[in-house]
């Protein structure tokens, strides 16, 4: 079963990340999440799989949309998530799955644990 990467090429850490990943000869199967926008669904299955308990640990906070949508007062998940699904450049990356466990590529050394 191969890897899966929630990537971003323009990103230096998702960059790093995949070629870590390479590098150890893993196969993997690389998602350009902002190209093909992640459904509702599958940010509720990532958050699963991370084993957080909000959306919002994966949330880029620093990003304009962020602000601009007053996402910092939003309490709701539901409404957390059709941001993000609307607006995938606020979901953190890299982001590595195996199964059915994932993990935040920041730093990109924490994906050693899938190697």
């Amino acid at each position: 079963m191969p890897l899966i990467i929630y990537h971003n090429p323009r990103c230096s850490k998702s960059r790093q990340t995949l070629a870590l990943i390479e590098e150890a000869g893993m196969a993997v199967k690389t998602v350009r999440y902002l190209e093909d926008s992640l459904s509702a669904a599958q940010i509720t299955q990532l958050r699963q799989k991370l084993g957080f308990s909000s959306v919002r640990d994966f949330m880029r906070k620093g990003e304009a949309i962020y602000k601009d949508l007053g996402l910092a007062a939003v309490t709701d998940e539901a409404a957390l998530i059709a941001a993000m699904a609307q607006h995938p450049k606020l979901i953190e990356r890299p982001i590595v799955v195996k199964g059915e466990k994932a993990i935040l590529g920041r730093p990109p050394e924490n994906v050693s644990v899938f190697l």
